[in-house]
């Protein structure tokens, strides 16, 4: 294969190191914990001066010291460094080292709550990225293109700051629960993920783990596709931090700090973090910049207790790409972005009076207070209080006979509260309980406005509510701070929509798990009521409140595993949700009515089913799992078209079925003690089931014809590759300096839109990447702390050209010069990002 021979550039030639043998010595060998092989370019430094020494290829060291006793500090990239005491010759024998997640340097406050993998003795198909991979890979990438890695995923660029998107096993990620901290941050509304709002996400990630399938998780989530856990920063055990410049292609640029008192005498810690990034975008004219903040307050009065209080936030603004053929961006390049306005006069001197598609600009402040009581030696309590304020809009332009005369803000303003918490009992040596609580409001106002004035001073508008008015405020431009603090509660600046949604969710959660010699098993169990409340504000004569709907929800998951001897694992697990339906699939249309969709919509109904395989040995680890998932009675939305132009459709589909299943590989090794090559390999099937029922809407909220039935079974699921591989492997070349790469393998990918029998869904192109990273690290001053990082990340080497979504279903045209590669070249897509790169500069003190 073409692009496998590509792959080759990762391997390079073996060196050698010489042994430096001391008279007077302390010796040892450091090793690799999980694999239990040796750790060659290992730090060791005799505390408090500059005397050290590196391990050699078997991991074996000699250190001539300068006191007759004393300490060495043992570190290695990406491992929890150690501190051991001396007195003389000493041999030290192994020593081994923890691959560094953050989680051995920091205090994981809400414990009980953050449902972590490692917690259960019951496996699940689970991928858990650690913080030192995170710190060199991420660059200035989003979290779906970091888990782009991992077993059934698959991310989608999208085209501007933020925009990404991500599937688990074909499911989007309004299907899949995503956690920070144990705090669910899918939207209540929709289940969808902004990841422009989490752009500072990956700066204080200690962990992000994937959870495929059924996962741990105890909470009643919409993860159908699985589950996401961001596990972030909190109580910091020792005093320090870091300074990073980072630059990038279309002149990226972003500076970060951070900086972690530590925990002192009585028990208190301190650490916050502050970045600002901006670039212009690969995609032309997708220019953004935001910062990101994070502060943590930890106090541990005693071993029972420990508290910590954090805020994060990440306000930001970006331009959109605009959706066009795949044949205007053949003929204009991958960077071509539709909907421009060229000469148009902003107030903010929009980069020199070029407006975009649209811009978004949102804040999304977010606390939580976390308490973890350790009652005593067998119970505990895990509570977490938090709360989000989201403040922001889409701005569009506006025109009147060819000129600018505003920017219209179509906002979407929250205040959202939650508390969950949990706890745990070891009733039994052999049986342990969990159980707790899940409580959530949420309070949704949308509205539209003006975000900035043009051509224009002011805009007269007429309500059903408060009869004609004149708009002559505007809210905040592009910026995001000013949002948080200025957020137009008046309802005579409403342009063209008003109306708010109120969501309360009551939910309790408990697991038993039994654990004896090499079986174990559990039984996990949610119930949840969710209610809703529309009021509009604008269409109708008063203000009026739609009918208040309660829906009652639930799942259960049971598994099991036996541990055949100390290499091998089999486990098998079994679960069913009956989940609420989404806020927007209530509503006739939620833009615009506070009808009902009538007959009612009812829950619906995943079934899902997992086997796996589980090995590990000193030098080769590996994960095999099987899975088979039936989800029912679903709603679909598909949107085509612009925005506001005459052709935009929302398409409401309900009673889908889709069954997706597949077969995962996950293989781990270090055939070199200098060497280490991983790889996946998914193979899937996700195709619907039966009938749906469907519905046209127009951009102003009205339906457009009548509901029709339409023949669904046996179509492919699109948006994601239902086969996917790569492959990848890291060297260290000389002592803290060494090469990696990554090759991704994308194919049976098919379109999305609403499809049917008559307009299927499209095959596109595989395509697969390549990316390669260099890392050097260099030890400064006399503390093995204190160290300067270099990163250079280059993605996608070969500038592969690939089509990577697919928005329509129109069939191929009879004339081959109207197709690409089989596929019409009037059908909506977007193409992937050429060749791109990253440099960083870390300071660690």
């Amino acid at each position: 294969m073409k692009k496998t021979i590509h792959f080759l550039f990762m391997t390079v030639a073996l060196l050698s190191t010489t042994v430096i043998v001391a008279q007077s010595t302390v010796k040892g060998t450091v090793m690799d914990a999980e694999l239990n092989s040796p750790l060659p370019g290992a730090n060791i430094i005799e505390k408090g001066t500059g005397n050290g020494v590196s391990s050699d290829f078997d991991g074996i060291f000699n250190l001539q010291t300068e006191a007759s006793t004393g300490e060495i500090v043992i570190s290695y990239v990406g491992y929890a460094s150690v501190t051991i005491p001396f007195n003389g010759n000493t041999n030290l024998g192994e020593i081994k080292l923890t691959p560094d997640n953050s989680l051995d340097q920091i205090v994981i406050t809400g414990t009980g709550v953050i449902d972590l993998a490692e917690d259960r003795n019951t496996p699940i198909a689970v991928s858990t990225i650690k913080a030192a991979e995170i710190q060199e890979k991420a660059g200035n990438w989003d979290l779906p293109e970091v888990l782009k890695s991992t077993p059934s995923v698959q991310n989608i660029k999208a085209g501007g700051f933020g925009d990404g998107q991500l599937f688990l096993r074909g499911f989007d990620q309004s299907n899949t629960a995503f956690m920070l901290n144990g705090q669910p941050i899918n939207s209540p509304e929709d289940g969808r993920m902004f990841w422009s709002n989490w752009s500072g996400v990956l700066d204080v990630a200690s962990a992000v783990q994937v959870q495929r399938g059924l996962g741990s998780s105890k909470l009643a989530i919409s993860s159908v596709g699985g589950t996401v856990n961001i596990v972030t920063k909190t109580i910091d055990k020792r005093e320090g931090g870091f300074i990073q410049q980072m630059v990038a292609n279309d002149n990226y640029t972003k500076t970060t700090a951070y900086y972690s008192t530590g925990v002192n005498e009585k028990g208190w810690s301190f650490s916050g973090l502050f970045g600002h990034w901006q670039g212009d975008g690969y995609v032309d004219y997708t220019n953004g910049q935001g910062q990101t903040y994070f502060l943590s307050v930890g106090y541990q009065p005693n071993e029972k207790h420990s508290l910590n209080f954090l805020i994060t936030g990440a306000p930001q603004w970006h331009a959109v790409a605009g959706r066009d053929d795949i044949g205007t961006f053949l003929d204009n390049g991958r960077r071509y972005n539709d909907g421009v306005l060229m000469g148009v006069e902003s107030p903010n001197n929009l980069e020199g009076g070029i407006y975009p598609f649209g811009r978004n600009i949102y804040h999304k402040p977010v606390a939580n207070l976390s308490w973890d009581w350790n009652i005593n030696d067998k119970s505990s309590v895990s509570s977490i209080l938090y709360g989000s304020l989201g403040r922001g809009a889409f701005g569009s332009l506006r025109t009147s006979s060819g000129e600018a005369t505003f920017v219209r803000g179509s906002y979407n303003n929250h205040n959202w509260f939650g508390l969950v918490s949990n706890y745990n009992n070891e009733l039994s040596e052999n049986l342990s309980l969990n159980a707790g609580v899940d409580i959530r409001t949420y309070t949704g106002k949308h509205f539209r406005g003006v975000n900035e004035f043009i051509g224009v001073r002011s805009v007269d508008v007429t309500s059903a509510q408060n009869g004609s008015y004149t708009i002559t405020d505007d809210y905040g431009g592009i910026n995001p701070w000013g949002m948080v603090f200025n957020p137009n509660d008046s309802n005579t600046q409403r342009l063209d929509r008003d109306y708010q949604e109120v969501i309360t969710y009551y939910g309790v959660f408990g697991q038993l798990e039994y654990t004896k010699d090499a079986f174990s098993a559990f039984f996990q169990g949610s119930a949840s009521t969710q209610d809703h409340l529309r009021t509009e504000f604008f269409t109708t004569a008063t203000e009026e409140d739609s009918e208040k709907v309660s829906n009652f929800g639930f799942n259960v998951k049971a598994g099991a595993a036996y541990a055949i001897n100390d290499n091998n694992k089999v486990f098998a697990n079994v679960g069913y949700y009956s989940r609420q339906p989404f806020h927007s699939d209530l509503f006739e249309n939620d833009r615009g009515s506070n009808e009902l969709i009538n007959p009612a919509v009812e829950n619906q109904d995943i079934t899902g089913l997992e086997v796996g395989y589980q090995f590990k040995s000193e030098r080769v680890s590996a994960n095999l799992n099987a899975y088979h998932t039936t989800w029912a009675n679903r709603t679909d939305i598909d949107i085509e078209g612009r925005q506001g132009e005459a052709d935009f459709r929302i398409t409401q589909t309900q009673g889908v079925t889709q069954v997706h299943m597949g077969v995962e590989l996950e293989v781990f090794t270090r055939p070199l003690d200098n060497l280490r090559v991983n790889g996946f390999l998914s193979l899937g099937d996700w195709k619907f089931d039966g009938n749906g029922s469907r519905k046209v809407f127009g951009d102003n909220g009205n339906q457009i014809g009548t509901q029709e039935e339409v023949d669904l079974d046996g179509l492919q699921v699109g948006g994601a590759a239902q086969v996917t591989g790569g492959i990848f492997a890291d060297y260290e070349i000389l002592p803290r300096l060494g090469i990696d790469g990554t090759w991704n393998w994308y194919n049976d990918l098919h379109s999305q839109g609403a499809a049917s029998k008559d307009m299927p869904p499209i095959s596109l192109p595989g395509y697969d990447t390549v990316d390669a990273g260099l890392s050097y690290k260099w030890v400064v001053g006399k503390q093995d702390t204190n160290s300067i990082q270099f990163r250079v990340n280059i993605n996608n080497i070969f500038d592969e050209v690939y089509l990577e979504s697919l928005n329509q279903n129109q069939i191929a045209s009879t004339d081959p010069t109207e197709n690409w590669k089989g596929i019409n070249r009037s059908n909506q897509g977007r193409f992937g990002y050429g060749r791109t790169w990253t440099f960083s500069m870390r300071f660690n003190f």
